[in-house]
């Protein structure tokens, strides 16, 4: 039989943890193979571990071990909350940055699903270069309130100018995460 170790699953883009429990080389294995995540359960059975509305698998990332491989952390990618709720006990699962990345996987779950009298699908059905000129025109908008406007209406603009942004990010094919990578990299102290 294999050995137990412990095992935290942490949210990669929140960095929260969204559960605790054991692995063992048969679930590591699995996990290798599939890129997602599995947890022992109830005698040692292997337990996918699901999250999103309709309860997909949540994805592998990566797995560090502690230098003596007696825990692991695996970096999970879910799709929505794991636990019914956005919470490990209690603590809020979304830090206010974070919730940009949550609004991407929403907008990216808008653009799959292409609900009916959606604003953001109708952005998408217009496409590419319509998306893009809603861009300019809330940066337009931005910087106005930021020379003649109020704070209030600055910071109404501004998120206006983001979700924009994000819509397009999302029809491009990159994420916000990489934009924060790219300002990382520039980044020198």
């Amino acid at each position: 039989m294999d050995k137990k170790i412990q095992a935290v699953v942490q949210d990669i883009r929140t960095e929260k943890i969204l559960r605790i429990g054991y692995v063992n080389e048969t679930a590591l294995a699995k996990m290798e193979e599939t890129k997602e995540v599995y947890l022992l359960g109830d005698n040692d059975t292997l337990e996918a571990i699901t999250g999103g509305e309709y309860f997909k698998p949540i994805g592998v990332d990566s797995i560090l071990y502690n230098t003596d491989k007696s825990a692991v952390i695996i970096k999970a990618l879910p799709e929505g909350s794991t636990t019914g709720a956005d919470t490990f006990r209690g603590d809020k699962n979304l830090k206010d940055l974070a919730f940009l990345s949550y609004l991407q996987d929403f907008i990216e779950k808008r653009k799959r699903e292409m609900p009916e009298g959606s604003y953001t699908t109708k952005l998408f059905t217009k496409g590419l270069n319509k998306i893009s000129q809603k861009v300019g025109e809330e940066a337009v908008e931005t910087i106005i309130e930021a020379t003649n406007g109020t704070g209030e209406q600055f910071l109404y603009e501004s998120s206006d100018l983001i979700y924009h942004l994000i819509v397009l990010l999302t029809e491009k094919g990159y994420r916000i995460e990489d934009l924060a990578r790219e300002l990382k990299a520039r980044h020198k102290e």
